[in-house]
């Protein structure tokens, strides 16, 4: 029975020695461990803004139409070059309608001696008639502009309505592009546009929202869009209408922050703090959540690049698992959505007019 006892007691102190090793070792030994991980504080910028893509339009833009039959007598303008409004670009010939209304002159000098005031009020209601008919055999400019195309040339024989070139002003450029019902709400007249053009790769070029009509319409893809008109006032000369183009609205300012793994701050009394990797000072930090296991850090003697010491066992061991952007399962910026992983920059996505998540 003695010989029992003593190997039950033998036994009883071995189980105590085991489980003062096992505290031991997961209380400094793991704390050790964690002091060896490291957490790299990265620089990261929000860009609440909406995605666009289409064509850019001239300002104005006539189609150079004849108003009457005719055949061509002269061409005053060749392709490219500057006109006025109210320049004459073109002219048929006008003799039976010059010839009618000098007829119609004279008879009605002889009406005003001999016939009637009503009479004569008559005729001078039909010259007006005369003078249009003369008017409509010449194409004129309705506004200051470049010839873009001109087809016609002298002796051709046009019909009313014949298109013989273009006319377009180009002081500036438009665009419509479509919007998403969803993003609807968040322009605002005069926002910036950035427009990249595959034709100019030198540099952006920036626009403005000018409108957008108060009601919707359906696309063909049984998409809810408003086509808002966006507007280029200085842009480089290689740039012409009908080029292709994406870019983006800007919501708000781009905000520019610092992020970190929740893992590299500790707390003590309840205030934050890190702690910079070869030193043991312990700097205050204020710091906001931002997703599953990331903080911002809003305030505290800490940038871009500084490498922190981990203040509790994270699931991943080693240096900061961001591999050049935002954490998956990112919350959502104002604006809405989910991030996505890897980017650290962002805007709204859409397919020619701006809809969808915002990436970071």
């Amino acid at each position: 029975m003695k010989g029992k006892f003593r190997l039950a007691v033998v036994l009883l102190l071995l189980l105590v020695v085991i489980g003062a090793s096992l505290f031991f070792a997961r209380t400094f030994l793991g704390s050790s461990k964690a002091n060896n991980v490291t957490y790299t504080v990265r620089e990261e910028t929000y860009e609440n803004a909406i995605d666009i893509s289409g064509t850019v339009q001239a300002a104005q833009s006539q189609t150079l139409q004849a108003l009457s039959d005719g055949t061509v007598i002269a061409v005053y303008v060749k392709q490219g070059d500057e006109v006025k409004k109210g320049d004459v670009i073109l002219q048929l010939d006008d003799t039976t309608q010059r010839y009618n209304l000098e007829k119609h002159l004279l008879n009605m000098q002889v009406t005003r001696i001999n016939g009637s005031a009503k009479e004569y009020e008559l005729m001078k209601t039909e010259k007006a008639s005369l003078e249009q008919k003369i008017n409509e055999r010449k194409v004129t400019a309705t506004f200051d502009g470049i010839i873009a195309a001109i087809s016609a040339s002298v002796g051709d024989s046009l019909a009313a309505k014949d298109s013989i070139g273009t006319l377009v002003d180009k002081s500036y450029l438009t665009a419509q592009v479509e919007i998403a019902e969803t993003d609807v709400a968040s322009l605002a007249v005069g926002q910036k546009v950035t427009f990249s053009f595959p034709a100019y790769k030198k540099d952006k070029v920036e626009g403005y929202v000018v409108s957008w009509p108060a009601i919707g319409e359906t696309t063909s893809r049984g998409a809810t869009v408003v086509k808002a008109r966006l507007r280029i006032d200085e842009y480089p000369p290689v740039i012409l209408p009908n080029f292709s183009f994406s870019g983006t609205i800007e919501i708000a300012p781009p905000e520019t922050f610092l992020l970190v793994s929740s893992y590299a701050v500790g707390r003590e009394n309840g205030a934050a703090f890190v702690v910079k990797s070869g030193s043991a000072e312990k700097i205050p930090v204020n710091v906001q959540n931002y997703g599953a296991g990331y903080v911002k850090i809003l305030s505290g003697n800490v940038k871009a690049g500084d490498v922190l010491v981990a203040q509790s066992s994270g699931p991943r061991s080693g240096t900061n698992p961001m591999r050049g952007g935002m954490p998956s399962g990112m919350g959502g910026m104002p604006g809405g959505g989910m991030g996505v992983p890897g980017s650290g920059s962002g805007s709204r996505n859409g397919s020619g007019g701006g809809s969808g998540m915002p990436r970071r």
